[in-house]
């Protein structure tokens, strides 16, 4: 194993060029640490939510 600054201590760590563990940490200049969670997609937000939005029912929308 090589002795990079960057390992937590265990002596496993494989960091690579953009900074990240094998272990899902990232170097953030001065520690090793897990990276803040993306922002989750909201529903209807995704690329594909045209496929995925309801449809009303077949005469649904006619006054009666």
């Amino acid at each position: 194993m090589n002795d990079d600054p960057r390992c937590c201590g265990t002596g496993t760590c494989i960091i690579d060029a953009e900074g990240f563990c094998w272990c899902g940490q990232k170097w953030d200049g001065e520690k090793m640490c897990f990276p803040a969670r993306a922002p989750s997609l909201e529903e209807g937000s995704s690329p594909d939510s045209a496929q995925t939005r309801k449809t009303p029912m077949a005469g649904g929308d006619r006054a009666q």
